[in-house]
Parts: structure tokens; sequence; C-alpha cells
């Protein structure tokens, strides 16, 4: 049996005094996250588990423990069968991944939303010349994580998880399912999906408890049709996801595409340098809850190409229809040693309109420096 993982500290820093009642500028955390892995059967059968823990020194939500998975995988001839929990992503693009609807997200790891859950799941997964097709039943739903009230990057009032709301009688035991067909076409890798359950973005709907009004989040049904494509031609990748959902209040699309350019060896150094540009579409316009509904991002990639693998990733996300409102970002990482990395992080928000969905975080500024050991 392997037994490798990572543990880390991660301290945040936040740049702006806070706009709710108890929530302070330092936020400490530690996480650890082992990883176990066998084989037998001639290595046709194999068991993987990946833990996940935290610990907050502010926030009693963020504070958590999860099993991202606990798998089993037998391999076929040209099929694979995979039970038990596992995370699974689909998607191609930089700054919007809205395709990806098997995993819940662990909204209080990072703002990113890049972070999910373990998801319980069968899934068969056949592979043919003409493509790979992988089936999903998904027997239990996750609900979102959500940072209390002490913890920073969320809304005004308290997120009632304790109490959540389902458009289904079966609540968080209905049976979602998905399939997904992806294949290599020359220069073009291409995926189509469908999926039909339980919708893993919950609104928040307001409500009375004992006196106090409370958020809670409220998970209805949808049918969604996906498509992410990306083109690999030269120094170019073509990125491209769009979605056609359905839901009880109706159906709507949403897309995001663009590029991303590389120049090698900029200026005759050993340094990389790309550019990334974006288009975010929802044609629910400003009714739509989440921010990316007429957004522009761009960004710019450089790799140092040293040996301990030092990148810098800065991105701007430009809101077209109101100018004051923006996120702007940077992710850098580099090996002091084999075993141990050092991570920056800087967000920054804002939204001074009521109805902007980064209004409640638009004093959440921070920069957040991680020290990761892998063993």
């Amino acid at each position: 049996m392997e037994v490798t993982g990572s543990a880390g500290l991660e301290q945040r820093y936040f740049l702006q005094d806070a706009l709710y009642d108890g929530q302070e500028r330092g936020q400490l955390s530690m996480f650890v996250a082992p990883e176990l892995y066998t084989e037998f059967n001639e290595g046709y059968d194999s068991l993987l588990f990946k833990g996940y823990a935290r610990i907050d020194q502010r926030d009693s939500e963020r504070s958590h423990v999860d099993i991202r998975e606990l798998l089993w995988l037998h391999v076929g001839d040209d099929w694979e069968l995979r039970t038990g929990i596992s995370k699974v992503f689909w998607g191609q693009t930089e700054s919007l991944h809205l395709v990806d609807v098997i995993n819940q997200t662990d909204a209080v790891e990072a703002v990113d939303l890049e972070d999910k859950l373990g998801q319980p799941m069968v899934n068969l997964s056949l592979i043919r010349d003409w493509g790979t097709t992988s089936f999903f039943v998904l027997p239990y739903f996750r609900e979102r994580t959500f940072a209390g009230m002490d913890g920073r990057l969320r809304p005004a009032l308290t997120v009632d998880t304790d109490n959540p709301l389902y458009e289904s009688s079966d609540e968080e035991k209905h049976v979602d399912w998905a399939v997904r067909w992806q294949h290599t076409l020359g220069d073009w890798d291409v995926g189509l999906s469908y999926f039909d359950g339980t919708a893993r973005e919950p609104e928040l709907v307001l409500q009375d408890n004992d006196g106090q009004p409370v958020l809670r989040p409220y998970y209805g049904q949808m049918q969604q049709t996906g498509l992410d494509v990306l083109a690999v031609m030269g120094s170019w990748l073509l990125k491209f996801e769009g979605i056609h959902r359905n839901t009880r209040d109706g159906d709507y699309m949403a897309a995001v595409g663009g590029f991303e350019y590389t120049q090698v060896g900029v200026f005759d150094s050993v340094y990389d340098l790309g550019f990334l540009m974006e288009y975010q579409y929802d044609e629910r316009d400003e009714l739509a809850p989440v921010p990316s509904q007429n957004d522009l991002m761009v960004g710019t990639r450089i790799a140092f190409n040293d040996i301990d693998g030092t990148t810098v990733l800065i991105g701007y996300v430009q809101d077209l229809d109101h100018s004051d409102s923006y996120t702007g970002f940077v992710e850098a990482s580099s090996r002091i040693s084999d075993n141990v990395k050092w991570r920056l992080d800087a967000w920054l928000f804002s939204g001074d309109t009521a109805t902007d969905p980064l209004y409640g975080i638009r004093r959440d500024d921070f920069v957040q420096l991680s020290l990761e050991y892998f063993f």
C-alpha cells in the first residue's frame, strides 16, 4: 500500500475592515490531505482513499472533515467501473466551469469555487475508438458548504445549512444520473454531457427563524446539456464551454469561451509568457444570481521554467454592464524543497450596487500565504 498526501498551514489577511460584526482581518488555518492506494488482482483492481480535514482559527464552519475519494476501480479490456466516493471534473476554460456538475463545491475552501466535496457514485466508462462514453448514477446529494457568522467571504445573513429546502420529495436521497461522451478529433478535444438531478448551486431563500431573518439553501431539480471544447493549434489554445439548463423557473443558456496564447522563451529567455482572454455570458442577464452574466476575463500566465516549478497567474474579470463591478486575482507557487511548496493567492472584489453578487464581499479583499508539505 502506498501512503502519500500533503499537509499545510495557511494565513489569510484581509485588507479592509469587515462589513459584519465578529469578523477579523487575520484568519489562520491548517489542513491535512492523506492518500492511500493499493492494487490487487494483477493490477485490474485498485482501492483509493483521499481524505481531507481543516481546522480554522476564526470560522467554525470552515473547520470540517471530508472524504474526497473512497473508490474501488476495476479495469477491463475496453471498460472501467468505479464504485464509491469520487471526484470528476468536466470542463476546459480557465475562468468558469459551467459544465462541471457532478461534484458539489466546497465553498469554504477557496473563493474560486474549484475545491469539491466527494460524491457517492457508480461510474461505468466504455472506451471505444469513436470515443469514451461514461455513465454516472449518483445516489446521494451533498449540500454546499458556507462560511459561518465569524467567517468572511459570506452573505450578510446567516445561511441556515441545517435546514435546506429541496424541490424533490426525496431530498438528498434523490438519485441523479449523467452521461458524457468525450473524444479527441485531431487537434480538438470534444465533450458532450447530459445531467438530470439536483442542482449543485442553491438558491438562497429569505425566511424567518424565531424572529431572525436567515437564508435557507433551496436545491431545485434541473436538466443540463453541456458542450466543452479544447483546440490545440500550435501556441494557441481555444477553449469553450456552453450549457442549456432547464429548471422550474424556465430554461436558459450560458457560455464561456476564449483563448490562451503562450510565447515560449519570451525575449530569448527561459520564461514562457501566456496571454488569456475569455468572455462569460448568461442569457438571464442581470437576473442571474452569479456575477458571470456579461463579463470579460483577461490574464497572463508566467512559467519560470526553473527547477522549483515557479508559476504566476494574474487575472482580471470585468462586468461589461457595470464598470464598478470587477474581480482581480493573483495565484503564484513554487517549491522550496522536494517536499515543501509555497503558494500566494490574492483576491480583490468590487461591487457597489446591492443587486451585484459581489456586493456582500466588497470589503473582503485578501492575501493568503500557504506552506504545504508533501509526504
